[in-house]
């Protein structure tokens, strides 16, 4: 008997696994039930890289393929790559690239992002994206095989080998755009220009007005100019407590 559509679409949710809507263009992404889940911080990344166009787009440290899956939704790049070192969670992206039916544009691979350059070239995207682990190593405690820990935790990956892997894999005049806490902005300020990396764009994320910033957006062209601009501030809570109107306008919801 021949199975309906729907029907192989459920079978590669596995049994521990949920689907989540994205809420763009109809997308879902396969989570587990119980484990490390995507937050704001890629939905936010996804709508920061949206521009400029494209053709080939890389994504390291993907996880569950959220933010290539949202850059489908939000861009025309024909070819979106990403890169994730976790097996079991390489496995629940690519099924979620095959729920979604865009394996035409979406490769996820298992890899080490630090072997990107080998395994797709040098000098070869026109976009990096990248939500990496925001705790230094040694910061907590540390379960080298647990899948928290490595989202979490400077375990498989520190700070500079991302952006170095992300500048020898891009274009010149490529861009590149992270994701990370306030506290490592003059790290990686400083370890993006070391790379060549220059920082174009930088925006802070706030929980509502008046409390203190816990996200940042960044962007960097390859050999760009030096010319950094502050944008506004963005508040994820309005002074009701609703999500404010921009957050739901990133999320779909207006």
């Amino acid at each position: 008997m021949r199975l309906s559509k729907m029907q192989q679409k459920n079978n590669l949710v596995h049994e521990d696994e949920c689907i989540d809507d994205l809420q763009n263009g109809g997308l879902m992404l396969i989570q587990k039930k119980r484990g490390f889940k995507f937050g704001i911080d890629a939905v936010l990344l996804a709508d920061f890289a949206k521009e400029p166009y494209a053709k080939r787009v890389l994504d390291l440290c993907t996880g569950t393929g959220i933010i290539a899956v949202l850059l489908a939704a939000k861009t025309a790049a024909p070819r979106i790559d990403a890169v994730e070192i976790q097996p079991e969670i390489c496995d629940m992206a690519r099924r979620s690239v095959e729920y979604n039916s865009i394996g035409d544009r979406v490769h996820i691979i298992e890899g080490d992002l630090k072997n990107a350059a080998e395994l797709y070239g040098k000098n070869v995207f026109d976009k990096v994206t990248v939500n990496p682990p925001y705790m230094k190593a040694g910061a907590g405690i540390i379960n080298k095989s647990d899948t928290k820990t490595i989202s979490r935790h400077e375990v498989l990956c520190t700070l500079e080998d991302v952006i170095a892997v992300a500048a020898s894999v891009m274009k010149t005049k490529g861009h590149f755009f992270m994701v990370h806490r306030p506290s490592r902005l003059a790290d990686i300020i400083w370890l993006m220009r070391g790379h060549g990396l220059e920082p174009k764009r930088l925006r802070f994320v706030y929980p509502a007005a008046g409390k203190a910033a816990n996200l940042m957006l960044i962007e960097g062209v390859k050999n760009g100019g030096s010319e950094l601009k502050l944008m506004e501030p963005l508040y994820v809570y309005d002074s009701n407590g609703s999500y404010s109107e921009e957050i739901d306008k990133i999320y779909g919801r207006i």
